[in-house]
């Protein structure tokens, strides 16, 4: 729509604004007319291009196919042209044929500052002969008003409630006319039904909306202070009724005359269900979230008694293995605690996994001070995927400290990582003293972890090298998992 306006007219950014405000709200009017709805350009050469077009979702269409992008034909132009000269709504004398039907045609200028910017067609198919029923009648009504406040730019609201909110009412949901007292003249059976399950005892006609809803409240319960306003029909927002575990969203739509507040059409949805799948969602969330915290503080006391147990063996093989297992529980604790502090099944690698190689790096040095540097990232990781992760990420690491910068007063350990969607791309430098040329990689317990999880658990594959300048490159490829999928 930007690129059809830009290509045939110049407008101003409010009046383009306006524009787009206008079509992101029109199904409601589009719904309640039982009418296609066609917006209409002036080009600069005299045309008219048609740059957006909305199908009701309560009667039939009348344009199967897109019309975005054409022309106005020649026996059109004269009832645009004159709606937007005289700046009031065009309605032809006689319906215009489309192949075997006969449509109505409304030409009602969209106004904008007090000028017309382009011209909104209302096309009512005529291929039902039957009587409209109450209920359309008073659909009928409701567009009436709202076509009209377009043709003066008192619609689209400017200050209507912006925000994907689930639960949006639509038209067939249910829909009832206010007075500008705010007394019902008119709800639709679907809204009576919403009404009623709410504990309105009795028809609403002729009650104010605002007392009867007021009345079913529960003390002490959270109300939305924009609930009263909305059921007086005095503002465009979007409210929510709860009682007797029934929810009801609630919108309104004021319908204005020069300023003048003359009703208001409210448009209500059962969300019950909605809600309670929510409340569900939240709740698994909060569990799950729990779960992750005690696995994180059993895995803890499990490595504070590991720590214990080494501390009292006097063997050195047995207390370095000891210690060895106290850091890889450690390393899945610290995956735990980052899952427990966030709703999503993934984990914000880069800044965990520093603190475990940090962590490790200390540790496994012994009179050798080793800095860790890290480039690129790591993004998120699935949750399935963050463990054998970090835990390979340690090993090696550790594996470099250990065993690279036996005698050395100094080392780094370089860890860069390359994202690109899916595919992770992980390289560990060293500049320690390389791979032992009679000992080749993956002889070690740590080398023998860390192949099986890389290639049994994370899909990859990882090779052992030289580094040019002296020390070990280990290169790792993995394709994590798509949290969505699994």
């Amino acid at each position: 729509m930007s690129e059809l306006i830009s290509r045939h007219a110049e407008l101003s950014e409010p009046d383009v604004n306006w524009l787009q405000l206008l079509v992101g709200d029109w199904q409601v009017i589009s719904d309640l007319a039982f009418a296609d709805l066609v917006l209409w350009l002036p080009a600069a050469d005299g045309e008219f291009v048609a740059i957006a077009h909305c199908r009701p979702s309560t009667g039939a269409t009348v344009h199967y196919d897109d019309i975005v992008g054409s022309l106005a034909q020649e026996g059109q132009r004269l009832q645009l042209a004159r709606a937007l000269s005289e700046v009031r709504s065009q309605r032809e004398r006689e319906p215009r044929w489309l192949g075997t039907f006969a449509v109505r045609e409304d030409a009602i200028p969209v106004v904008h500052d007090g000028h017309p910017i382009a011209v909104l067609v209302r096309q009512t198919y005529l291929g039902s002969g039957r009587t409209p029923s109450r209920l359309e009648l008073n659909y009928v009504e409701a567009a009436e008003g709202l076509l009209g406040m377009i043709s003066r730019g008192e619609f689209p609201h400017p200050d209507s409630s912006a925000g994907p909110r689930r639960g949006a009412p639509r038209v067939g949901d249910g829909l009832v006319r206010l007075n500008s007292e705010g007394e019902v003249l008119y709800a639709s059976p679907n809204a009576l039904s919403g009404f009623h399950r709410l504990g309105v005892i009795g028809p609403l006609v002729g009650e104010s909306l605002v007392e009867v809803t007021a009345a079913l409240i529960e003390q002490r319960a959270p109300v939305d202070e924009s609930l009263p306003v909305v059921m007086m029909g005095r503002a465009p927002w979007r409210t929510e009724v709860e009682s007797a575990k029934v929810s009801l969203s609630v919108r309104s739509l004021p319908i204005t005359e020069d300023g003048r507040r003359m009703g208001a059409v409210l448009l209500c949805r059962d969300v019950t269900e909605v809600r309670r799948r929510e409340r569900d969602l939240i709740t698994k969330d909060a569990t799950i979230r729990e779960i992750h915290h005690r696995v994180k503080n059993n895995l803890q006391t499990v490595a504070a008694l590991l720590r214990l147990q080494a501390r009292r063996m006097n063997v050195p093989e047995a207390k370095e293995a000891l210690e060895e297992a106290m850091r890889r529980v450690a390393t899945i604790a610290l995956v735990h605690e980052s899952l427990s502090q966030t709703l999503d099944e993934e984990v914000e690698f880069d800044g965990m996994v520093g603190r475990a190689l940090r962590l490790a790096a200390d540790v496994a040095s012994a009179g050798t001070q080793v800095r860790t540097v890290s480039t690129g990232s790591f993004g998120k990781v699935p949750a399935e995927d963050a463990t054998a992760l970090a835990l390979v990420l340690t090993e090696l690491v550790t594996n470099a400290v250990e065993h690279g910068f036996e005698g050395r007063a100094v080392g780094t350990v370089q860890i860069d990582a390359a994202r690109e969607g899916a595919h992770l791309e992980i390289t560990i430098t060293d500049d320690g003293v390389g791979l032992p040329a009679e000992q080749g990689p993956g002889s070690g317990l740590g080398s023998q972890i860390v192949r099986t999880l890389v290639t049994n658990e994370l899909r990859g594959s990882i090779t052992w090298g030289e580094n040019p300048g002296g020390g070990t490159v280990v290169a790792i490829g993995v394709d994590l998992r798509d949290p969505k999928r699994e």
